[in-house]
């Protein structure tokens, strides 16, 4: 029986870490979107964006915008946007979007494309 439990907690962790990684990955929806060269050219000063499939669309309400700064609410936190996290280009598709990753459990911006507020 005890043997058992390390295995157990094993297996769990691995799922986990499966389960995790696939999330990330495009599963091809966005294939044929006309878009798709578009969202695979953006970059920020962090690097590339990746892709639509990696994006999160952004409520009007979970950002803003001061004086030429953002701050974007992700999972219950408020995160100022760094200004080279910002892309500059123009907003071909009017959303606002955020490309997020963790450091220490909280979120952080790797690029961010405000949209119109309308």
């Amino acid at each position: 029986m005890r043997s058992a439990r390390p295995c157990a907690a094993m297996l769990l962790g691995l799922a986990v870490v499966l389960a995790n990684s696939a999330l990330a990955r495009d599963d091809g929806r966005y294939a044929n979107s006309p878009l798709k060269p578009w969202f695979e050219s953006l970059h920020s000063e962090y690097g590339q964006c990746c892709s639509d499939a990696d994006g999160y669309v952004v409520a009007d309400v979970d950002w803003e915008s001061d004086k030429g700064h953002f701050r974007v609410h992700i999972d219950n936190e408020w995160v100022v946007v760094p200004d080279g996290a910002v892309i500059t280009e123009p907003n071909k598709i009017g959303r606002t979007m955020v490309w997020k990753h963790y450091i220490d459990g909280h979120p952080r911006v790797r690029c961010f494309m405000p949209g119109s507020m309308t």
